[in-house]
């Protein structure tokens, strides 16, 4: 199965009225790779997951998932994916086991299978000892990685997770990350989006950078540094409101120079080098970061603004 198209969407287009989400991308997503959809809140990453989801007719294109129609064959393609929507949809009138059984019937899942099954799901994402509590009082992270069971209880062949970790605390989406990485080693499709670089980083092995409704770049993680950033970043924030002043002043140094409002980016294949360089003009920023490109240095070269506005 593992190299098969699960995924596959040729010219898909989604408007609202006059205002178009989606405007024409192409997408293929194979069988047991972990897919992301990159780009800031706006970027039509949510209304391309709702078409994958079959919960949203596409406005154009062609889209095929599992090799159906989503239009013709919705329940047939819902009853093998997997969902974890951006909002927790539990419910808080059930126990932590309750959300996952219950689930289950939907599907037509037997009473017993159904709770031998949430027994395994609630051991991996650890929930076990709270199998009895009542949802209300599970902390965030608790919640996300309940409802990451529960999109699992089906044994799903494609699971979808729309901003996993948005909101968590830092502890939290690490211990989340964890379990979506387990997930992809045992060979489960997963296709996720997210304005985190870092996630992208660690879960995808490729992914897409959107922005207005389009695709701007695609490949893996690596691939994307590689082609649109340099090795290294310098990050220098020089005293009083005008950064662009002293970028005028760093012109030559490195590949290119991007000014912030806080801050000014020198982007170099030797930070250590560039600083010495920099200091060597009579320049005396406040605070000097050298640290390795990201795929957020990524958007920003290709859209000229940062992926958390």
């Amino acid at each position: 199965m593992t190299g098969q198209a699960l995924i596959r969407a040729r010219g898909l287009v989604k408007r609202f009225g006059d205002f178009t989400a989606v405007d024409g991308i192409d997408v293929e997503v194979l069988a047991g790779e972990a897919f992301g959809f990159l780009g800031p809140n706006g970027a039509g990453k949510s209304s391309t997951m709702r078409m994958i989801g079959c919960i949203s007719p596409p406005s154009g294109g062609e889209l095929r998932i599992l090799g159906m129609d989503p239009v013709r064959d919705g329940p047939a393609i819902r009853a093998r994916l997997g969902v974890c929507p951006q909002l927790d949809n539990l419910d808080p009138e059930l126990t932590v086991r309750e959300n996952l059984t219950t689930y289950a019937r939907y599907f037509g899942i037997p009473r017993r299978v159904a709770r031998e099954r949430a027994g395994e799901l609630l051991d991996f994402v650890q929930l076990a000892e709270r199998a009895d509590s009542k949802v209300e009082p599970l902390s965030g992270g608790m919640k996300r990685r309940l409802t990451i069971a529960r999109a699992l209880v089906n044994e799903p062949d494609i699971v979808l997770l729309d901003e996993p970790t948005t909101g968590l605390d830092p502890q939290a989406r690490h211990l989340v990350w964890e379990r979506l990485f387990r997930l992809k080693q045992q060979g489960v499709t997963l296709v996720l989006t997210t304005h985190y670089m870092d996630e992208a980083e660690q879960l995808c092995d490729r992914l897409v950078v959107m922005d207005g409704g389009r695709i701007v770049a695609h490949g893996s993680p690596r691939e994307l540094i590689e082609q649109h950033a340099t090795r290294e970043v310098v990050e220098l924030r020089f005293a009083g409101d005008s950064q662009e002043a002293f970028a005028g002043k760093l012109a030559g140094l490195g590949e290119r120079v991007e000014v912030l409002p806080d801050r000014v980016l020198l982007y170099v294949a030797d930070g250590d080098a560039a600083v010495a360089e920099v200091a060597a003009l009579g320049l005396s920023p406040v605070n000097v970061l050298v640290r390795r490109s990201s795929l957020e240095d990524v958007f920003l070269h290709l859209t000229g603004r940062t992926l958390v506005d």
